[in-house]
C-alpha cells in the first residue's frame, strides 16, 4: 500500500463516517467479514481488485483508498453543530473568557505570539516562526468564502443575535453592517511553524480539546511557558467581530495515524433561540462524530487541499504548528484613535487594514523583541512577521519584525550578555554593564522561611531616542516576553539617559541559582494580562499572603543596582566625537532680571556630548528656589563667539527628564520641585560652523527674551 495513515485504522474510520458495518463492507466486497476484520486490524491488506471493490463501496476515487490522506466524502458531511440549550433553562449571554480583554490587534498580538512560544518545539534549537496575515476580502471573493463556510446555515443566528440588548449584540452588528453595507471582511491569520500544533483526541486531555473545546484550560508544554490561566485564547473569538475562527493544525505527533490539515471551526455567540431551538452558546464546524448520539457532535476532520485551500487555511509547509483564521477581524484600539501609527496614508480609515498592520508590527515589537534576540550561540526563541492582502493582492508587503529597530538599545544589551561581551561598570558610550540582584524565593506552602536566593541578571545601557521613554527597566522571565516596564526611581537630578533589562527565572541562564524556581514563583505571580509581578491569588494560596513581599525586595535591589552602575562620572565621548566641558558655558545675558518678589530659578550644570550627525546633546540641571516653580523658561543654545552677538542654535528636540515637561517650547516645572533636569538635541542643520570647531553656550530665557542665566 502507498504511503498515507494505516489502512487498517483509515478503513475503520471510513466505516464509522459511512455508517456501514463490516458485514456490510464484506458483502459488497464480496469477502469474508473475517478478511474486513484482519484489514482493520492490520494483520492484512487487500488484493488491487478488492481495493477496486471498496472504494465503489465508499463511493470514492482509487487515489483516496491508495495514498489516505483524507476521508472519503461518501461519509456524513461538513457542517455546523450548535450546542442545544441547558435542559435547566440556563444561559450564558456571551464567553466570560473573552470580556476579560479588548478587541486589540496589540493585545491579540501578545497572546497568541506567547502561545506560541510556549508550544515551540526546542528540541530542535530552533526559533518559532509566527506569522500574521491580514486579508480583506471583497466582492466575489467575499461571496465565495461565504458559501465555503456555510454562510445561509449560521445568518439565522447572526440575525437573533444582533437584537439583543448585549455588548455581543452590537458586536455583531457592526460585524454584519460592515460586510454587507460597505461589502467587506477582514480576515485575520495567525500561523505558527516549529510548535507542538493542537495533539490529542477531540474530546480527551490535550492541546486540541483545551484550545477547541473547553474554556480557562490552560494545557502548557513547561514551567516557563508564559500563559497560566486558560484565558489567552479568548482573544482570538474577541477579536472576531462575528464570534468565528477557524483552525488547521499541522501535528508534531500523530492523531488516527495523520498529522496533516486537521481542521475544525468554532462560533462562540450567546444564548439564543433559532427557529425554535435553544442554542447554549458555542458551535462546531466538522464532521458529525458517528459516535455521539444521532450523529450530532461535530469533531474535527481530516480536510482535502482543495477545502483547506477555499477556507484561505492553507500553511506554507508541512512544518508542525497551527493556524487560526479569525473571521471578522477588527481592532477597537484603531478606531479610539488611540496611538498615532506611522506609514500611514492619512486617507486611511481608521479600521484599515493598513493600520492594523502597522499596530501589529509595534506591538510585537514592544512585547518581543527579546525573544527575537540571539548572540553567539544561541538563537533567537521567534521569528514573527505581518504581511496584509486584499483579494489576494499584496497591498502591504510582508514585515519581518526587527528588534534592533523596536528597541534598539534593550537589543544591544541582550545581545551583549548573550554573547559575553558585558563590562562591571560603564565607562564609555555603548557598553552595556551586568550585574546580578537577588530574589530570596519563600517555600511553597506558607511561613516565612526561604528556599534559597536566585539571582536574577541586570543590564544597563545608554538610551537611544527609538526606545522610547529613556531611564526604565524592563523585566521578564523565561520566553523572554516583556512583563513589566516601568520608571527607575530615585535617580539623581541627572543622569545620562539609559535603558535597563532584568533577567528572571530561566530567562538568566541555566547557571543561575534556582533558576526553575525563581520561574514557578514569578510566574504565580503574574495576573491574567501578564503584565506585572505582585500579588495574585495563586501566589498567596500556593506561597503566602505575604509573599509578594519578595517581588518588592527584588524590585528595590533592582533600583539600587542601576542607581550605583549609572550615577558615575559622565560618559566618554563616540568615536569622532570630543568632549565639551572645555566648550560647555552657562549664559550669563546682558540684560537686567526682572524684578519678582519670587527668587527665579538657576541653571546650575550641564553636561554635553557630540552625537554622530553633528549635532550636540545637552543635559541640564535647573535649580529651583522656594516659588520658582511658577516661572516659564525656554533654553536657548548659542554659538561661542569671541566678539559680536552669540548666532542662535535651534533644537531638533528638547524634552523634560526629571520634574519638569516643555510646553509650547518653555519648560513647565512641578509644583514644589527643588530641581528640574532637560535635555536637548540641537538641529545640526542650523550650526553656522562645524561642531568640534566651536564652543557652546546655553541660556535660560523668558517668554519676554530675558535671560536668566
Amino acid at each position: 500500500m502507498e504511503a498515507g495513515e494505516d489502512f487498517g485504522p483509515w478503513l475503520a474510520r471510513q466505516l464509522k463516517l459511512a455508517d456501514m458495518t463490516q458485514t456490510e463492507l464484506a458483502q459488497a466486497v464480496d469477502v469474508t467479514r473475517a478478511a474486513v476484520s484482519a484489514w482493520i486490524t492490520g494483520r492484512a491488506t487487500p488484493r488491487p481488485e478488492a481495493i477496486e471493490r471498496i472504494a465503489q463501496a465508499l463511493n470514492t476515487d482509487l487515489a483516496t483508498v491508495h495514498t489516505r490522506t483524507t476521508d472519503t466524502q461518501a461519509g456524513l458531511p461538513v457542517g455546523w453543530y450548535h450546542r442545544p440549550g441547558h435542559a435547566d433553562g440556563g444561559r450564558e449571554l456571551g464567553n466570560a473568557a473573552a470580556f476579560a480583554f479588548d478587541a486589540d490587534v496589540s493585545v491579540l498580538a501578545r497572546e497568541t505570539c506567547q502561545n506560541s512560544l510556549d508550544e515551540r518545539l526546542a528540541v530542535n534549537g530552533q526559533p518559532v516562526r509566527v506569522r500574521y496575515t491580514l486579508h480583506e476580502l471583497t466582492g466575489e471573493d467575499l461571496a465565495r468564502f461565504r458559501e465555503v463556510i456555510q454562510w445561509d446555515d449560521l445568518y439565522p443566528h447572526y440575525e437573533v443575535v444582533r437584537e439583543q440588548k448585549q455588548k455581543v449584540g452590537r458586536v455583531v452588528d457592526a460585524g454584519l453592517r460592515d460586510m454587507y453595507e460597505r461589502d467587506r471582511l477582514v480576515l485575520l491569520r495567525v500561523d505558527d511553524y516549529n510548535a507542538a500544533g493542537l495533539t490529542g483526541d477531540d474530546y480527551d486531555d490535550g492541546r486540541f480539546a483545551a484550545v477547541v473545546r473547553r474554556q480557562l484550560d490552560s494545557h502548557k508544554s513547561g514551567s516557563s511557558a508564559g500563559g497560566s490561566y486558560g484565558l489567552g485564547k479568548a482573544t482570538l473569538w474577541a477579536t472576531s467581530r462575528l464570534g468565528l475562527v477557524l483552525i488547521n493544525s499541522t501535528l508534531s505527533e500523530p492523531h488516527e495515524g495523520r498529522t496533516e490539515r486537521r481542521l475544525v471551526g468554532r462560533l462562540d455567540l450567546p444564548w439564543r433561540r433559532v427557529n425554535g431551538e435553544a442554542c447554549a452558546g458555542p458551535a462546531w464546524l466538522g464532521r458529525p462524530d458517528p459516535d455521539s448520539p444521532g450523529a450530532r457532535v461535530a469533531r474535527s476532520w481530516w480536510a482535502d487541499e482543495e477545502t483547506v485551500e477555499s477556507l484561505h487555511l492553507t500553511r506554507e509547509s508541512g512544518e508542525p504548528g497551527t493556524s487560526f483564521l479569525i473571521v471578522g477581524a477588527h481592532d477597537v484600539a484603531s478606531l479610539a484613535g488611540e496611538t498615532a501609527v506611522p506609514d500611514v496614508d492619512e486617507g486611511e480609515d481608521d479600521d484599515s487594514i493598513q493600520r492594523m498592520h502597522h499596530r501589529l508590527v509595534r506591538a510585537l515589537g514592544k512585547n518581543f523583541w527579546a525573544a527575537m534576540t540571539g548572540g553567539g550561540d544561541r538563537l533567537p526563541l521567534l521569528e514573527a512577521s505581518v504581511r496584509t492582502l486584499r483579494n489576494g493582492v499584496v497591498v502591504v508587503p510582508e514585515e519581518r519584525v526587527d528588534p534592533t529597530v523596536a528597541q534598539p538599545s534593550r537589543t544591544r544589551a541582550l545581545k551583549a550578555y548573550l554573547e559575553g561581551a558585558t563590562v562591571e561598570q560603564l565607562t564609555e558610550t555603548g557598553q552595556v554593564a551586568a550585574v546580578t540582584v537577588p530574589l530570596s524565593l519563600p517555600v511553597q506552602g506558607g511561613g516565612r522561611s526561604s528556599l534559597g536566593e536566585h539571582r536574577a541578571v541586570l543590564l544597563v545601557t545608554d538610551a537611544e531616542d527609538a526606545d522610547g521613554k529613556p531611564n526604565r527597566v524592563v523585566t521578564m522571565r523565561g520566553n523572554r516576553m516583556t512583563v513589566r516596564d516601568t520608571a527607575v526611581l530615585g535617580l539623581p537630578s541627572i543622569v545620562n539617559p539609559f535603558q535597563a533589562v532584568l533577567l528572571a527565572g530561566t530567562a538568566a541562564g541555566s547557571q543561575a541559582p534556582f533558576a526553575a524556581e525563581a520561574e514557578e514563583f514569578l510566574r504565580a505571580a503574574e495576573p491574567p494580562e501578564h503584565n506585572k509581578w505582585g500579588q495574585t491569588e495563586e501566589l498567596t494560596l500556593t506561597y503566602s499572603p505575604s509573599a509578594y513581599r519578595r517581588i518588592n525586595g527584588l524590585t528595590r535591589e533592582t533600583n539600587a543596582a542601576i542607581r550605583t552602575l549609572v550615577v558615575r562620572p559622565k560618559k566618554g565621548p563616540k568615536q569622532g566625537g570630543g568632549r565639551l566641558a572645555p566648550k560647555l558655558t552657562i549664559g550669563s545675558g546682558k540684560k537686567k532680571r526682572r524684578p519678582s518678589a519670587v527668587s527665579m530659578p538657576v541653571l546650575e550644570e550641564l553636561d554635553a556630548q557630540v552625537l554622530e550627525g553633528g549635532a550636540w546633546q545637552v543635559i541640564g540641571e535647573i535649580r529651583i528656589p522656594p516659588g520658582g516653580d511658577e516661572w516659564r523658561l525656554v533654553p536657548v543654545a548659542k554659538f561661542d563667539v569671541r566678539s559680536g552677538p552669540r548666532p542662535t542654535i535651534e533644537w531638533a528636540e528638547i524634552v523634560g527628564v526629571d520634574d519638569c515637561q516643555v510646553v509650547d517650547g518653555a519648560l513647565r516645572f512641578a509644583e514644589g520641585a527643588r530641581s528640574a533636569t532637560f535635555r536637548g538635541v540641537t538641529d545640526p542643520a542650523t550650526h553656522a560652523v562645524r561642531t568640534s570647531l566651536s564652543g557652546l553656550v546655553i541660556e535660560l530665557r523668558t517668554g519676554e527674551g530675558e535671560s536668566l542665566s
